[in-house]
C-alpha cells in the first residue's frame, strides 16, 4: 500500500520548548491512522505543521510525494488536504449549507473579475457549488438542517457540519482533530459511522482523539507521541500491549 503522507525527522520548537522532536511516520493511502498521546504531546502541532499553519524548523513533510512544508497555507487545501479543528471553526453568520459551500471554493475556477461583476460563468459555478454542498449534506444525513443558522443546531451536529465542509472539498486526506470532543456515547457512535462512510469514499483519514474506544475501533494504525517524540507506531493490538505506551498513560516512567 502506498504512503500518501510522509513525515521525516520533523522538529518544531516554540521558544525554548521543543514541541516536536525528530518525528517520523507514514500514513498509508486509504487508511484510518490515529495520532494519540497525553495533553501537550504535540498532536495538534503536527496537524498545524501539515496544514502549514506552523512552520517546520527541520525535516520534511511529503504529501503524495510532493514536499509541502515550504508551501503557503492557502495552497494546502487545493492539493487535497482537508481538516477540522479541536475548537470548531464554523462561520456563525452563515447557515449550514453556506458553511459547507466554503469547502467547495478550492475547486472553483471563477476569479475576482468574474465574481465582482456577477458574470454568467460565476452564477453557473455558484449554483453547482450549492448543489454539490446539498449532496454532501444528504450524504452526511443532515440535509434537514441546510438552511439553519449554526447557532440554531446542537453542538454535535456542528461537529458533523465541520466534517462535511472538509469532505465537500473532495480531499484525498482529511485531518480530524478531536472530532469526538464533547460528544456523548450515542453521538460518538454516530461519529464512528461517519468516519467509516468517509473512508469508503477512498479518503485517507488521520485522526487525533482522546477517546480510546473510538481509536481502537476505527484505526488500522496508531502513532503515539509523548513530549513531541514518537514512542510507538503500529496496529491497535500491538499498541495496547506496548509497555512504554501503558507507562505514559499510567503516568509512570518508561520501562
Amino acid at each position: 500500500m502506498a504512503d500518501i503522507l510522509k513525515i521525516k525527522n520533523a522538529d518544531k520548537a516554540f521558544g525554548g520548548l521543543k514541541a516536536i522532536s525528530a518525528l517520523s511516520f507514514n500514513v498509508h493511502e486509504g487508511s484510518i491512522t490515529a495520532l494519540i498521546g497525553p495533553n501537550g504531546a504535540g498532536k495538534t502541532t503536527v496537524f498545524n505543521l501539515i496544514s502549514r499553519l506552523e512552520k517546520l524548523d527541520n525535516g520534511s513533510i511529503l504529501f503524495q510525494d510532493t514536499r509541502i512544508n515550504r508551501l503557503k497555507p492557502y495552497m494546502i487545501p487545493s492539493l487535497g488536504i482537508g481538516r477540522t479543528f479541536q475548537n470548531l471553526r464554523l462561520f456563525s453568520n452563515m447557515n449550514v449549507i453556506e458553511n459547507v459551500m466554503v469547502g467547495r471554493y478550492t475547486l472553483s475556477s471563477s476569479g475576482f473579475f468574474t465574481c465582482a461583476f456577477n458574470l454568467r460563468a460565476y452564477r453557473v459555478e455558484e449554483k453547482e457549488i450549492r448543489e454539490k454542498a446539498l449532496y454532501w449534506l444528504e450524504f452526511m444525513n443532515i440535509e434537514d438542517m441546510a438552511h439553519k443558522r449554526i447557532q440554531e443546531i446542537p453542538f454535535e451536529k456542528q461537529r458533523i457540519v465541520e466534517i462535511t465542509r472538509a469532505v465537500a472539498g473532495e480531499p484525498s486526506l482529511i485531518l480530524l482533530d478531536e472530532p469526538a470532543a464533547g460528544l456523548n456515547i450515542t453521538e460518538t457512535k454516530t461519529l464512528i459511522d461517519t468516519i467509516y462512510k468517509i473512508r469508503e469514499l477512498g479518503i485517507t483519514i488521520l485522526v487525533v482523539e482522546h477517546d480510546m474506544d473510538l481509536i481502537m475501533e476505527v484505526s488500522e494504525k496508531i502513532v503515539v507521541l509523548n513530549f513531541g517524540r514518537k514512542i510507538a507506531d503500529g496496529p491497535p493490538g500491538q499498541i495496547q500491549k506496548d509497555k512504554n505506551v501503558v507507562a505514559v498513560y499510567l503516568g509512570k516512567e518508561f520501562v
